[in-house]
C-alpha cells in the first residue's frame, strides 16, 4: 500500500488539459489509478482514474458529497445557488432524489418522445435553407433547452437569458462572472417560484409548481428554501447542458470519422450504440462532484486521508484499457451490453436521473438531423473547439449540408 505520493502537476504531463486530458491519464496510468494532483487552476486534490476504482468510489459511503466533511470547510456560504440533491447524503439526499424521480422513469421519458422529435424539426427546419451553421447554437443547445424549460414551466421569453447564465455558470475561465451569472440565476428562480406559487393550478408537467408545492407543504419531504432553489438550479441546468455537449460531440466525432458515419447511415441501428460509445469516448460530464472523505480510507491501494477532496474521473474511467479494449478509438460497432459499462451518468446513489432523457434527445436529435443532410459535413477543418467548462463540450461546430 502506498501511504504517501508527490503531488503530480498535471499541467506537465500536457499541453492543454482543457483540450487534451487523456494524455495526461495516459501518462499517469502506468503509476496507478490514484494520484494526488495539482490541477491547472492550482487547486489539488486526490484523483481517480481506473474503472473500477471509480466505480467502487461512486458507491463508497465514506466519500460524500456534502462539503462539511471537508478538511478545508469553514462555513456554509459556499453555493451561491441553493443546495441540491448533488451535494448532500443520505438521508437527505434519498428524500430530494423521491421528489423528482418520478419525472425521469422510462416510460414518462417516452412520452416525451413527440414533443422531442417536434422540436428537433423545427429546429432544422429554420437553418435548411441556410447550408450551414454552428450546429451548437442553431440545434444541440436549443433542443435539450427547450425540454427541460417545459418540464419546468420556464416561460420561453426568459429561456434566452437562462442559456447566457447557463453557459457562464459552468464556465472555468472567468471565476467572477461564474459566480455573478449564478446570483442573477438565484435571483430569477426565487421570482420565479414565487410566480408558481401565486399559481392554484398549473400543468401536471410542471416540476417547478410540484417543487414549490413540496416546499410550501408539512409532510416528511419538504424541502426547505435552499433546497428548492438548489434543485431548481440543478434541473435547469444539469437537465440541459449535459445533453447539449453529447449531441454536439456526437456529430463531432461521426463527422471526424467517417468509416463510422457511414456505417451508421448504412444501419440506423447503429445510432444507440454511437450515442453510447459518445458517452464513453468524450463524456459530457468528464468527472463527478467532488467527494470527501469522512474518514480516512486506501483507494486502489493508496492511503487517502481523512478530509481530503477526491475527483472521480469519469473520462478517465471511460478510457480504461483494463474495461474497454481500444479505449481510445471511436467504434459505433462496440457491444452495447460492453459500452453501457460506461460511467458517463455515474453510478450508484448518484447514477444521473436524468440518462433516459439524454438518450431519447440525442438518439432523436442525430437521427434527425442525419436524416434531413445526408451530405452533412464539417464547414471547415473540423478542428474541435473545446470550452473552458467543467463540461466537455465544443464552443461551436460549424457544418454545411
Amino acid at each position: 500500500m502506498r501511504t504517501q505520493q508527490p503531488t503530480v502537476q498535471l499541467a506537465d504531463l500536457t499541453a492543454d488539459f482543457i483540450g487534451d486530458p487523456y494524455s495526461a491519464f495516459t501518462a499517469l496510468r502506468p503509476r496507478g489509478p490514484v494520484h494526488h494532483v495539482r490541477f491547472p487552476t492550482g487547486d489539488e486534490s486526490w484523483l481517480v482514474i481506473g474503472h473500477e476504482e471509480v466505480r467502487a468510489a461512486f458507491a463508497d459511503p465514506r466519500l460524500r458529497n456534502d462539503v462539511r466533511h471537508s478538511a478545508d470547510f469553514e462555513d456554509d456560504g459556499l453555493y451561491a445557488v441553493g443546495r441540491n440533491m448533488l451535494q448532500v447524503d443520505p438521508p437527505d439526499h434519498t428524500r430530494l432524489r423521491t421528489l423528482v424521480a418520478r419525472e425521469f422513469t422510462a416510460r414518462r421519458v417516452q412520452a416525451l418522445r413527440p414533443r422531442v422529435q417536434e422540436a428537433a424539426d423545427a429546429l432544422l427546419d429554420a437553418v435548411a435553407d441556410d447550408g450551414r451553421a454552428d450546429l451548437v447554437s442553431a440545434y444541440a443547445y436549443p433542443l435539450p433547452l427547450t425540454i427541460i424549460c417545459e418540464l419546468l414551466g420556464v416561460p420561453e421569453a426568459d429561456r434566452a437569458a437562462f442559456r447566457v447564465w447557463s453557459t457562464k455558470v459552468v464556465a472555468l475561465d472567468d471565476p467572477e462572472q461564474s459566480l455573478r451569472a449564478s446570483q442573477e440565476m438565484a435571483v430569477y428562480l426565487a421570482g420565479l417560484a414565487e410566480e408558481k406559487r401565486q399559481l392554484r393550478e398549473a400543468p401536471e408537467s410542471d416540476l417547478l409548481h410540484a417543487l414549490v408545492r413540496s416546499h410550501d407543504g408539512d409532510g416528511a419531504d419538504r424541502l426547505t428554501p435552499e433546497e428548492l432553489l438548489g434543485m431548481a438550479f440543478l434541473l435547469l441546468v444539469a437537465g440541459h447542458e449535459t445533453t447539449v455537449n453529447l449531441i454536439a460531440n456526437a456529430v463531432q466525432l461521426l463527422l471526424g470519422h467517417p468509416a463510422q458515419l457511414a456505417a451508421l447511415r448504412a444501419d440506423p441501428a447503429l445510432l444507440k450504440g454511437a450515442v453510447e460509445e459518445t458517452l464513453r469516448l468524450e463524456s459530457p460530464a468528464p468527472a463527478g462532484t467532488y467527494r470527501y472523505a469522512a474518514e480516512a480510507l486506501t483507494l486502489g491501494g493508496v492511503r487517502i486521508p481523512a478530509g481530503a477532496r477526491v475527483v472521480l474521473s469519469i473520462a478517465a474511467a471511460n478510457r480504461d484499457p483494463a474495461r474497454f479494449p481500444a479505449p481510445d478509438r471511436f467504434d459505433v460497432h462496440r457491444d452495447p451490453a460492453t459500452t453501457r459499462a460506461h460511467l458517463a451518468f455515474g453510478h450508484g446513489l448518484h447514477h444521473c436521473l436524468g440518462a433516459p432523457l439524454a438518450r431519447l434527445e440525442a438518439t432523436l436529435a442525430l437521427g434527425a438531423l442525419l436524416d434531413r443532410f445526408p451530405d452533412l459535413a464539417f464547414d471547415g477543418d473540423g478542428t474541435p473547439r473545446w470550452r473552458p467548462s467543467l463540461m466537455r463540450g465544443l464552443r461551436e461546430l460549424r457544418v454545411r449540408w
